[in-house]
């Protein structure tokens, strides 16, 4: 089995970035890049206040602060962040055609028995097994949102992932303090997000219909299934419009419109995408 030390994090975005912080404080070294020059500015300013926020909280000691932040370093050039990675994860844009190109890159970039993991929570890695030459080492490593702090990770094995490449990814999340799952089969929504999933299309169904709004809804699921979070509330966390895309890629397939896809594209339509614009199913901006 692989021994994964150097992590090289593709994508500075709210996932991205906490991937590579939750390993860097667990001792990996840490690479972490972004297409966007601003991103990858703004990377080192956040890891300083974050880490300087655990400090004062009594969360972390100054030594373990320091630490990390020797192991997390910040480049612009993916050729210099994949260049000796044992372990690549992708967490871009859920783009199929800029993932595929992504991956074409880290073929002749990364080394060529790097581990490659998508953090995608819907696109299965099996969709981009042909851009590798060795797709055996290429899977779904699937953190939750916020990475630093849930601790479930879902390793999902395509047809084309190799045992060794599962192992190897089972125990890098447990080093980095989760509790990872071994997705024997690629599934839609893999296994947390299916179940959840089930959960809100029973919520939608009952909003589109007038019966609840909403809000009443998430209250009833919160305080009466002791949720943490009811499906709309869950779903501003995650995004309106990442909901919607997997809806709309559904209709598509099989002309169904799906429950609650016209609830969705309205938001989508006027912005409104969760937490991250300020507006979703609760307004943000206050």
């Amino acid at each position: 089995m692989k021994k994964i030390e150097k992590v090289c994090v593709i994508g500075g975005g709210q996932m991205g970035k906490q991937i590579a912080l939750n390993a860097a404080i667990h001792g990996f070294k840490v690479k972490i890049t972004d297409a966007i020059p601003a991103v990858c500015e703004a990377l080192q300013p956040w890891v300083a206040e974050y880490l300087t926020g655990r400090i004062a909280k009594g969360k972390m000691a100054e030594g373990d602060c320091k630490a990390a932040l020797e192991h997390f370093s910040v480049t612009s050039s993916l050729a210099d962040a994949a260049a000796d990675a044992d372990l690549v994860v992708e967490a871009i844009i859920e783009n199929k055609e800029v993932k595929e190109r992504l991956f074409k890159d880290l073929n002749t970039l990364a080394p060529k028995d790097a581990i490659i993991g998508t953090n995608s929570s819907f696109m299965v890695s099996s969709i981009f097994a042909d851009c590798l030459d060795n797709p055996a080492r290429l899977a779904n490593l699937h953190f939750f949102n916020p990475a630093l702090v849930m601790k479930l990770v879902e390793v999902v094995q395509g047809p084309h992932t190799s045992e060794d490449t599962v192992q190897a990814l089972m125990d890098f999340a447990r080093r980095n303090g989760k509790t990872p799952i071994w997705v024997r089969k690629e599934a839609e929504g893999f296994v947390a997000n299916r179940i959840l999933r089930a959960v809100g299309t029973e919520a939608m169904y009952i909003a589109e219909q007038g019966i609840a709004t909403p809000q009443e809804i998430d209250i009833a699921v919160e305080n009466g299934l002791n949720y943490p979070l009811g499906p709309f509330r869950m779903q501003d966390f995650t995004g309106i419009d990442i909901a919607y895309d997997t809806r709309k890629r559904e209709y598509e397939k099989t002309g169904v419109k799906p429950i609650g896809y016209d609830l969705l594209e309205e938001k989508v339509k006027r912005g409104e995408f969760g937490k991250k614009s300020g507006k979703g199913w609760y307004d943000y901006s206050k």
